[in-house]
């Protein structure tokens, strides 16, 4: 009954990196400019790019098939990838 449950629990090592990029930004995220990131490869230091290019404070990684949160907070940047590590969206919220 547990094992549903559990696929959707993350182990801290899902993403392009397994520890957070550093918060770089003062503000609220911005679109801005992001659509250039698409169809790089997922990687810490693109995270590093993408939170200086949107002001963002947070970074999420969101790989294929993985559940999320569907709350708001301006101040985040969701960042999609496929299963090749290459980023397919990234949007703030």
């Amino acid at each position: 009954m547990l094992l549903p449950l559990a696929a959707c629990a993350g182990t801290g090592s899902e993403g392009p990196d397994s520890a957070s990029p550093p918060a770089m930004a003062q503000g609220p995220c911005s679109h801005d400019g992001l659509d250039r990131f698409t169809g790089q490869k997922a990687s810490a230091d693109l995270g590093v790019e993408l939170l200086k290019a949107s002001g963002a404070k947070m970074l999420r990684w969101g790989g294929p098939n993985m559940a999320m949160t569907m709350d708001f907070r301006p101040d985040r940047l969701t960042v999609s990838y496929d299963d090749q590590m290459v980023v397919t969206s990234a949007r703030c919220g």
